[in-house]
Formats: structure tokens, C-alpha cells, sequence
């Protein structure tokens, strides 16, 4: 089928296997395209034995967003997060040998929850699956009866679930009329085609099927923290340690593995990645090209940041450009608990890092970079100072540099502090020919 979506075709959503998080991004991917090109209706292919319940709630809130008409399509199985799901959609259609039902929490492992874990658990996914049946005119009692097995089912005399069990329909049941209503589904159909027949729905059929990334993207966005974290110490190490590659490469990384899998995951877009690089340039132009001037740093700044919650805000195309504060309480978790995580690092780094042999290996590997320079003294200049001498920086020292002392001009470290240029400094440690420096 072609990969693009026309004004006025019918996407069809396959909803197979495990509920899991994957799937969510799944969704609500295929529910931006479908909005953003005008779909005339979605229909969810259903066949699953349950899943994540979380993932599942997530599922029904993108579906409940949406204004396009919904329809699920129960092929064999809708069982626990699947029957959730399905009354989230606007009409519900079975084929003649599936069932839905048997809704109730329970650990992944298959076993009960705790009780008061089980109660809560029960009375929270009760209420949400009241308020998707409600707002689409399904039956509230029959839905909740799929969660709780002391929900008693009625009408009359007929008794259609008994407390101390969970009710599980079949295709046949769920269309049984009562008072006007059908108990859950709109009518049994053979598939797609004949679902799309019975509602006169017009439009192309339009299949989006799942990639394997959205699967790699879960992973990411669950881990953006992480990343973000790795990201951030990995930059501040290639700034502290100018020159040594390994720790800006980790950054790169880290950064480029958030912000890609938050792309694939349907959150963000290309311009996230425009911004962040164009802050990425400003903050490197402040440290390197024209250091002091203050303006380009703070604005480099502001634009990584933006970039970072914008990446990981969830809109949809008909909510507006400026997020909510609801939007935006999930990227400002994840940011704080990244830089909160970050500061702590930093602090721990700059306590013990100075005191162990990786440091001294990178700082003399930084001390090492700059090569032969007719304004240096040769690498023996060392033996011409000695601890206590006093000299001046006469570049920045971040933390490696020169520094002048009298007239010898010498390749010159510091404990990990920057320095600015003209700094009073003083040899501290020469192990060879490196000089350990520091403010006076």
C-alpha cells in the first residue's frame, strides 16, 4: 500500500500481539498522520491477550483525543488491555468467533497484586475505563464488569455477569439488544472490508503498519534521563578536558541517541535538531571564539534547553504550537532529574577526580596537544621552575594553557579550575614535564 495518506482515507491501525509501550508510540504515530492529512475514519485491527496496563491507558487517551471517527475491529481476541482499549473507539465491531472481557490488573508475571495494591489498582483502571465508555456511549457496567469481579450485571431478570466473576463476552453476547442498546458491539463483521461496508464508510483503505524502531524509541524515551545525563557530564568533561575527544564524542552520542529516539517515537521533529545545533554553536563560540561577551552563551543555552523539552513534548496537530502545562510536566521531570543528577556528578568529579590516575592522564594528555610553539620553552623548561614560583596565565587555562614566569613561557595545567588569561598562578606540583598550576 503506498506510504503516504490521502484527504479521506480510512487508516487502518493493526493492533497485534503484547499492549506494550512500543505500541503506544505505534498508535499515536499513526494517529498524527491520520489527523494531520484529514483521514475520513481509523479502524483498529484487534487481536491481543493483554499486555501493559499503563501502555494500554496511554492507548485510550491518544484515541480519546482524537476527533476522527474510531472503530475497532475484535479479531479473535480483545483479552484484558485489549478490551480497554477496544471502548476507547467510538463503535466496536467482533468477528463471529472472537470474545472480549476478563480486564482485571494483575502482576506481569501473571499472578495477583497485593491487596491493597489490587483495590486501588482496580478502582483507578474501573474509573478510567468508565469515563472512555461513557464519553463513547458504551455501556459503563458491562466495561467495568470486564475489571471487577464484584461488579453485578443486570437488566431485568437477565443477570449477564454474576459477582465473584469477570465477564468476558463473546461475539454473539456483546450484540445482544437490551432497552434499545447493544450490550457492547455495534454488530459482528467478517473483516475490515465488511466492517467498512456495514458503517458505509468511504474513503481508500490505508494500512500504517509498525517499524521495528518504535520498539528501540520505548526504550529511549523511558531512558531520557539517562541520556540526557550522559549527554551533559560527557560535555562538561570535553570543556574541563579541552582537547581529549573521548568525553564530547559520549556527549554527541548520548545527545543524538535522545534526540533520535524521540523522533522516531512521534515526538519530535526536525527542528528540535536545528535548535539544539544552533545553541550547540553559540555556547561553543562563547568558549572558544570570542570568550567573555556573555550574549551568545546565554542565548546557545536557552535554545539547548527549549530544544530539549520541546523534544520530548507530546502534541498533537490540533493543539496549539505553545504547550500546556500539562504538556510539559513529563520533559520538566525528566530535565530536572537530569541536571539535578548532573550538578551532583559535577561536584562529586571535582571533589575526587583531581586525586586519581585517569585524571592525570587526561589533563597531561590535554597538556600534550598544543605541539611545538616558537613562543614556548622546550619540554625541559621544567627543571627551570620549581614548586612555589609565581608567573601569570597568558592563555585561558581550561584547565590547560600557558602561564609565564618571567621570561619563560611554558605549557602549564591546573587541578581542574578554568583560569581567564592574566590569572596570578602558582606551580604546585612538576611531575616531569608537567606543571601543575593554580590561582594565587
Amino acid at each position: 500500500m503506498a506510504n503516504a495518506l490521502g484527504q479521506g482515507d480510512i487508516v487502518v491501525i493493526p493492533l497485534k500481539g503484547d499492549v506494550s509501550k512500543a505500541q503506544f508510540f505505534f498508535v499515536r504515530r499513526a494517529l498524527k498522520s491520520a489527523e494531520h492529512e484529514k483521514a475520513s475514519a481509523l479502524i483498529l485491527d484487534m487481536e491481543t491477550y493483554g499486555g501493559d496496563a499503563f501502555a494500554a491507558i496511554d492507548i485510550m487517551d491518544a484515541l480519546m483525543k482524537s476527533d476522527i471517527p474510531t472503530y475497532t475491529l475484535v479479531d479473535n481476541k480483545a483479552i484484558s488491555a485489549g478490551a480497554l482499549i477496544t471502548v476507547a473507539t467510538k463503535k466496536i465491531y467482533m468477528t463471529p468467533t472472537a470474545v472480549i472481557g476478563a480486564s482485571a490488573p494483575v502482576q506481569a508475571g501473571g499472578e495477583d497484586l497485593p491487596s491493597t495494591m489490587k483495590d486501588k489498582t482496580i478502582s483507578a483502571i474501573s474509573a478510567i475505563a468508565r469515563a472512555a465508555s461513557q464519553k463513547n456511549d458504551h455501556n459503563s457496567d458491562v466495561v467495568e464488569a470486564f475489571i471487577n469481579k464484584e461488579k453485578e450485571v443486570k437488566f431485568g431478570d437477565t443477570v449477564i455477569n454474576a459477582k465473584g466473576a469477570l465477564l468476558t463476552l463473546s461475539a454473539q453476547e456483546a450484540v445482544r439488544v437490551f432497552n434499545g442498546k447493544p450490550l457492547l458491539a455495534t454488530g459482528i463483521a467478517a473483516s475490515i472490508d465488511d466492517l467498512v461496508k456495514k458503517e458505509k464508510l468511504h474513503g481508500t483503505l490505508k494500512t500504517i503498519e509498525p517499524t521495528g524502531f518504535e520498539m528501540l524509541a520505548a526504550w529511549i524515551t523511558k531512558l531520557a534521563p539517562l541520556f540526557l545525563l550522559g549527554g551533559i557530564i560527557g560535555a562538561y568533561l570535553e570543556v574541563k578536558f579541552h582537547g581529549t575527544l573521548v568525553p564530547g564524542i559520549i556527549s554527541a552520542i548520548c545527545f543524538l541517541v535522545f534526540f533520535t529516539g524521540h523522533y522516531l517515537a512521534g515526538l519530535a521533529g526536525m527542528e528540535v535538531f536545528v535548535l539544539f545545533f544552533i545553541g550547540i554553536l553559540l555556547v561553543l563560540s562563547e568558549l572558544f571564539v570570542h570568550p567573555g561577551t556573555i550574549l551568545p552563551g546565554i542565548v546557545g543555552l536557552a535554545l539547548v534547553i527549549v530544544s530539549i523539552v520541546w523534544a520530548m513534548v507530546d502534541r498533537y496537530p490540533d493543539q496549539p504550537l505553545v504547550p500546556t502545562g500539562e504538556m510539559l510536566v513529563t520533559p520538566f521531570i525528566n530535565l530536572g532529574i537530569a541536571m539535578l543528577a548532573s550538578i551532583l556528578l559535577i561536584l562529586l568529579l571535582g571533589r575526587f577526580l583531581p586525586k586519581t590516575t585517569l585524571y592525570n592522564r587526561l589533563v597531561l594528555g590535554t597538556a600534550g596537544t598544543h605541539g611545538p610553539s616558537l613562543s614556548s620553552t622546550s619540554i625541559d623548561s621544567p627543571k627551570l621552575v620549581k614548586v612555589g614560583d609565581t608567573g601569570a596565565a597568558k592563555s585561558i587555562l581550561r584547565p590547560s594553557g600557558k602561564a609565564a614566569f618571567g621570561e619563560l613561557l611554558l605549557d602549564v595545567v591546573t587541578r581542574g579550575e578554568f583560569l581567564e588569561a592574566g590569572t596570578p598562578v602558582r606551580v604546585v606540583i612538576i611531575e616531569g614535564p608537567r606543571i601543575v598550576v593554580e590561582g594565587c
